[in-house]
């Protein structure tokens, strides 16, 4: 196929001036970026090679190469990896990221200079930031398997040139044609191997595969006046140790904060480290990171998983859900187990009962570890908790197994702070003596829960009640669960127990029992049963299910899933304490048997019910006249 010349994506053009100009301060950073994509396509390779034994590929020594060379100033980054085809070449450079564009752009823009560098790495972009150090990239690069490769070429302006290349070796080969030194801005000599050979030992001293430079070594001569020995040496620039083979004391809090970068490709430091080294029947070691921030796509269906597989150090694979439930999927890290098969499946992890024991002992690590931070350190444990905490309660639903671990590391908004949620263990110790529920109700926001009319008889009683908004809560809450004995009680369901005097309620009912009923009839349509309550202490009226009934939130959400939802009738409670109720039992009393006149008032009162609780009215235009209606005959 001929030369050809592409224009890049219109939000890609500018989303590569972004990186070019706005985004990394430590323009060091872009060779971490390189020989991570090199180290990743090794690891592709060697488990490729494992899963397809007709693959024709070399992998009898596999590595990363730097060949600076000063008087070109040219870097050049090359492994003997996977390779891509021209259509990946297309498809992963030519359109610098294939989705969340727009959604980057923005946070960028938003972001100030230290937010922003850790931005970039989450939408997995960072070959572009070689343009910092670079007037000119080329790529050269052949598919495993395939006997024609591909060159690219851009000198980041907007477009880029596209070739067949015959003789390319297999692999990727980048070529940065490198800017002048410039100290003042840390544009420094990348060509010099001084400098190379420190970067990798800052940023790339873990990757398990060698990282090679020619480097020209002298020995001085054993005798006096003699000549000394130059010769090039072929030197390996990193360590490559397993950091996760490693006990805690022996990794500095620089070494993990690089590797979590390298596997996560984020730029923040981790907020908390797990290492686990699990020896016995299953002998495995975990090294497992809670990150700083969310990233971008962590509510987006495509998501992959963030662990790594390992066995007996071999790479495996990059995104092993078995090892991690879905509401855990932000934590990064690594798994090495030492009694899997190298050539294990996604089908055979689905099934392997070690994999299992693993997860069950990971994911009882990880709600430990939020748990300790919830109580040791608060404010680390708010930055986790404002990131991750509505993904961790999506536990609540689906982990039962760990529901009162995830329970009692959570932390809810309650009634008893505008500012502060409060854990389930606060909530209990501040309830009376004799309260024996955890009360709570959950609304789309906290501001709409606040004003609901449920809450007005709890708050004049000095109760604590839960608010709850997330859209997971309306899921979990419906199982009605307990915590430490205590069931969960929702203050818009069943009837409000607020007030111990019978013999008040008796005559009561008996006074307004004519109106109930007839009101019952007239909202038949909507209504299941119309009583009396002590929980309204400034309303007139509210809306309460069934105990076991489903709230209107929860109906909601089915229905905006596809799902079809019967209407359902509800209680209409009255406060017989308020103005309208007795005006319009006073009014019912003197209708007699015609009572048709005082219809629209009944269809007004339970509008309002509806309203005031964040509900949407059936038919907004019948409401609308009804009150003009209304509001015309008291004036007349």
């Amino acid at each position: 196929m001929s030369s050809q010349v592409h224009e890049f994506q219109a939000e890609a053009r500018q989303l590569l001036d972004l990186v070019v100009h706005s985004i990394y301060s430590n323009k060091d950073s872009f060779l971490r970026e390189l020989i991570s994509n090199s180290s990743d396509a090794l690891d592709k390779l060697r488990i490729e090679s494992l899963r397809d034994k007709d693959l024709v590929a070399d992998t009898s020594d596999l590595h990363v190469r730097l060949t600076p060379d000063a008087d070109a100033r040219t870097l050049t980054v090359s492994d003997n990896g996977i390779g891509m085809s021209r259509d990946d070449v297309v498809e992963l450079i030519g359109t610098v990221a294939k989705s969340g564009t727009a959604q980057m752009r923005k946070a960028l823009t938003e972001a100030g200079d230290a937010a922003s560098e850790e931005l970039i790495g989450q939408f997995g972009i960072g070959f572009y930031s070689t343009f910092m150090v670079a007037d000119r990239v080329v790529m050269v690069t052949r598919k495993a398997g395939e006997t024609v490769g591909t060159r690219w070429e851009s000198t980041g302006d907007g477009t880029y040139t596209i070739d067949d290349v015959d003789d390319a070796p297999q692999g990727t080969a980048i070529t940065l044609h490198l800017k002048p030194v410039d100290e003042e801005n840390a544009l420094h000599d990348y060509a010099g191997p001084a400098v190379l050979r420190g970067l990798v030992k800052k940023y790339s001293d873990f990757i398990s595969w060698p990282v090679r430079m020619e480097e020209v070594k002298t020995t001085p001569a054993e005798e006096e006046g003699g000549e000394p020995t130059v010769e090039t040496v072929d030197a390996v620039l990193n360590s490559q140790k397993a950091l996760w083979a490693k006990t805690k004391d022996e990794v500095t809090d620089d070494e993990y904060a690089e590797f979590y970068r390298h596997i996560s490709h984020n730029w923040d430091s981790p907020l908390e480290t797990i290492s686990l080294h699990a020896e016995g029947t299953f002998e495995y070691q975990a090294l497992l990171f809670l990150p700083t921030q969310a990233p971008f796509d962590l509510f987006m269906r495509e998501r992959k998983s963030a662990l790594h597989l390992y066995v007996r150090r071999v790479f495996i694979m990059d995104d092993c859900p078995e090892l991690m439930p879905e509401y855990l999927r932000f934590v990064q890290g690594v798994v090495d187990a030492n009694d899997l098969s190298l050539n294990v499946s996604r089908e055979i992890l689905q099934q392997d009962r070690q994999i299992r024991a693993i997860r069950r002992r990971l994911v009882k690590k990880v709600i430990g570890t939020v748990q300790e931070m919830q109580d040791r350190r608060p404010e680390d444990y708010q930055t986790f908790w404002s990131n991750f905490g509505r993904v961790f309660k999506e536990g609540l639903v689906n982990d039962q197994d760990n529901f009162q671990a995830l329970l009692k590391a959570s932390v809810f908004d309650s009634t008893a702070s505008e500012t502060e949620p409060t854990t389930l263990a606060d909530y209990l110790s501040r309830c009376g003596a004799d309260q024996d529920v955890i009360y709570y109700m959950t609304g789309e926001t906290r501001q709409q829960i606040e004003r609901s009319p449920h809450l007005e008889g709890f708050r004049a009683k000095g109760i604590e009640v839960l608010l709850l908004s997330d859209p997971v809560d309306e899921m979990w809450t419906s199982a009605m669960p307990e915590f430490e004995g205590k069931r969960f009680v929702s203050v818009a369901k069943g009837e409000a127990d607020l007030d111990d005097d019978a013999d008040d309620d008796a005559e009561r009912d008996a006074e307004f029992a004519d109106l109930l009923t007839w009101l019952t009839g007239v909202l038949d349509a909507d209504v299941s049963e119309t009583r009396l309550t002590k929980r309204l202490t400034d309303s007139a009226a509210c809306l309460v299910g069934d105990q076991f009934s489903m709230s209107p939130q929860l109906e909601k959400l089915y229905r905006a899933s596809g799902q079809p939802m019967p209407h359902t009738k509800r209680i209409l409670e009255l406060n017989p304490g308020h103005a309208l109720v007795t005006g319009l039992a006073q009014a019912h009393k003197a209708a007699g048997d015609d009572a048709s006149a005082l219809e629209p008032t009944a269809k007004l009162l339970y509008s309002m019910a509806l309203l005031a609780e964040g509900g949407e009215l059936a038919d907004p235009a019948e409401f609308a006249k009804l009150l003009s209606d209304t509001l015309v005959a008291g004036l007349k």
